[in-house]
């Protein structure tokens, strides 16, 4: 289920979620896509932006066969994911050095950027949804997220 949060002014800890509809949601993926489109970067297959988000979103380490497991999708199509994402400086390779047989996957700055503007476009595109169609509002605590490139 997507959700939009809102900071509460008087307490930074405590979220506000919008619940938005099946319609809403995939709006506002599209606005997002658009974004990115019309900025004229590189194009992503859904593949692709699958281990981009899995790198930066999930704890580190990552290696080709994790990634394999993780996502069920097969280590050759992670190889080439990966070598797109590398070719644009999305992501870098390593060598393990606790195991010279396995390469690291790390985070880039490019990659923390490009992720960072991409959840931008989100984010407006979630504040034009809720402020066009107001929903009920829940609150929760704050999660975190570090983005932070590696390496």
């Amino acid at each position: 289920m997507n959700m939009k949060t809102y900071p509460e002014p008087s307490d930074h800890n405590v979220i506000v979620r919008h619940v938005l509809d099946t319609t809403q949601s995939l709006e506002v993926w599209r606005e997002a896509l658009l974004q990115e489109v019309m900025k004229d970067g590189p194009d992503l297959s859904q593949r692709q932006m699958a281990v981009l988000l899995t790198v930066y979103l999930r704890a580190q380490p990552h290696r080709v066969r994790d990634l394999s497991t993780n996502l069920k999708i097969s280590k050759p199509a992670i190889t080439r994911a990966l070598d797109k994402l590398e070719q644009i400086g999305y992501v870098k390779r390593k060598a393990d050095e606790m195991d010279g047989r396995s390469v690291l996957i790390q985070r880039t700055v490019k990659g923390s950027v490009f992720l960072s503007e991409f959840a931008q476009y989100i984010q407006r595109a979630m504040d034009k949804q809720v402020t066009d169609n107001p929903l009920k509002v829940k609150t929760a605590p704050a999660p975190t997220v570090d983005m932070t490139a590696t390496g």
